[in-house]
């Protein structure tokens, strides 16, 4: 398992500084994604559309990953920028499904705070010279969850006669990626503790 440090992060996978490889140009990609997919559902009120937009959206969110193993292509932007896209993703469709009332503000404001905790704990670790602490498998697994559910979700509203079974199905799976993403980032506060206590010790 990687481990940060100061100044960085060390990982268990040699990375380059090579910016145009296919996995992120699959990332930016995703990222071009989220505008469409808001102006889709919010604007032109395309939800089948919008719908199409989320599941290619989510779909990638392995994809990239799995490419940059696969051709070697592990880079240093990469594993910054694929983090990024999925809180990013996560953000403006928890935006969007409160906006049209797909979600109860409930749920947003939870996922919310546990994004910010982690922002106050990366923000500390920053300043104590520290980089930020490595993606844990129960973080990806939240992730999924929650990129998964939310297509399920709007499926519901989107698609007629479709809400009596994907409403229970994507709350299942949206319920489940909010526990665990509590869980992750309680996992990831903790390590976020034992490397400032370290800091200090040593200082």
């Amino acid at each position: 398992m990687p481990a940060a440090r100061r100044g960085g992060s060390v990982t268990a996978v040699d990375r380059t500084d090579r910016l145009l490889t296919i996995p992120n140009v699959i990332s930016v990609l995703r990222l071009l994604g989220v505008p469409l997919f808001l102006y889709l559902l919010l604007v032109a009120e395309r939800d089948v559309a919008a719908l199409v937009v989320l599941i290619v959206g989510g779909g990638t969110d392995w994809l990239d990953g799995w490419v940059a193993r696969r051709l070697g292509q592990v880079s240093r932007f990469g594993a910054m920028l694929d983090p990024v896209a999925d809180r990013l993703y996560i953000l403006a469709t928890l935006g969007a499904f409160t906006w049209r009332e797909i979600i109860p503000w409930q749920f947003t404001v939870a996922l919310l705070l546990r994004e910010l905790m982690l922002t106050v704990g990366l923000a500390l670790l920053r300043r104590a010279g520290y980089g930020p602490v490595p993606v844990h498998y129960l973080g990806k697994t939240a992730t999924f969850l929650l990129l998964a559910a939310f297509p399920v979700l709007l499926l519901a509203v989107a698609v007629p006669g479709s809400a009596a079974w994907a409403d229970p199905v994507g709350w299942a799976l949206a319920w489940w990626g909010l526990g665990l993403y509590w869980v992750a980032g309680v996992f990831y506060v903790g390590q976020m503790v034992s490397l400032l206590r370290r800091g200090s010790v040593r200082t």
